[in-house]
C-alpha cells in the first residue's frame, strides 16, 4: 500500500492474474495492511452500492471517536474516489485527493477515521464495496456538500452530478466548522495511535440500526 498526499489515506494496486478463464486478485490481505498502516482493520460492516453514471455520493464522515474507517474498491464499472481532509488543525486541511477505482486495475483506497469520503460513478451500474471499521450510527454521521466551491473538487465536467437530497443540502466545509461538526487532526491521530497500541476504548453506545450510508 502506498500513502496518498493526505496523511491517513493509502492506495493499494493489487497484482491481477489473468488467463483464459478470467482474472483473479487479492483485494485485501490482513498482513500487508497491518504492515503498511500500523494496525489491523477492524471489520464491523460491509457495504455495497450500485450507481448510475453521474451519481455523486458524499462527502461523508463520522464523529471521532470512534469514527468510521473505510477500505474501498470498485468491483464493476468505474468511479472517481475522493478523500478530503476535513480535520481541523491538519497541515492539509481542506485538501482533497482523487483516485480512479475500476474493474481493470482493481485499486483500493483506505480512508482512516476522521477523513471525508466521496465518489462519483463514471459508468452506469458502477458497483463499489467497502469494509467499515464501525457500523452505521445515525447520531454520529455527518456530511459536507461535495460541490462546495471552496473545496473545488474537480468532478468530471462532462457529467451532471446526481446527488441525494441529504448530500445536496449538506453544509459547506466552512459551515460545518462553524457548527463544531469537524473532527480535529490531533484527536484523530491520537485515536489511531491508541488503536495501533490496542488500548483505545471505543464509544459504541447508542448505535442505530445498521444500514448503508452512501
Amino acid at each position: 500500500m502506498e500513502p496518498l498526499g493526505i496523511e491517513g489515506a493509502w492506495v493499494d494496486t493489487p497484482k491481477v492474474f489473468a488467463d483464459g478463464r478470467g482474472r483473479f486478485h487479492e483485494w485485501f490481505k490482513s498482513e500487508g495492511f497491518r504492515d503498511s498502516i500500523g494496525q489491523g482493520l477492524r471489520l464491523e460492516q460491509a457495504n455495497c452500492s450500485r450507481s448510475v453514471i453521474g451519481t455523486l455520493r458524499g462527502i461523508h464522515y463520522a464523529s471521532v471517536p470512534p469514527g468510521q474507517a473505510k477500505y474501498v474498491t470498485c468491483v464493476s464499472g468505474a468511479v472517481l474516489d475522493v478523500v478530503v481532509d476535513i480535520r481541523t488543525g491538519s497541515p492539509s486541511f481542506g485538501r482533497w485527493e482523487a483516485v480512479r477505482l475500476d474493474d481493470t486495475t482493481h485499486r483500493c483506497v483506505y480512508i482512516s477515521e476522521g477523513l471525508g469520503h466521496a465518489f462519483m460513478a463514471l459508468e452506469d451500474n458502477s458497483t463499489v464495496v467497502y469494509l467499515c471499521s464501525q457500523g452505521y450510527a445515525p447520531q454520529r454521521e455527518h456530511g459536507i456538500n461535495p460541490l462546495d466551491p471552496e473545496l473545488a473538487i474537480a468532478w468530471p465536467e462532462e457529467l451532471a452530478p446526481h446527488l441525494s437530497d441529504k448530500d445536496a443540502t449538506a453544509p459547506t466545509l466552512e459551515e460545518a466548522g462553524r457548527q463544531g461538526l469537524l473532527p480535529s487532526f490531533e484527536g484523530c491521530t491520537a485515536y489511531r495511535r491508541g488503536l495501533a497500541k490496542g488500548i483505545c476504548e471505543e464509544d459504541t453506545e447508542n448505535v442505530g440500526p445498521l444500514r448503508p450510508h452512501g
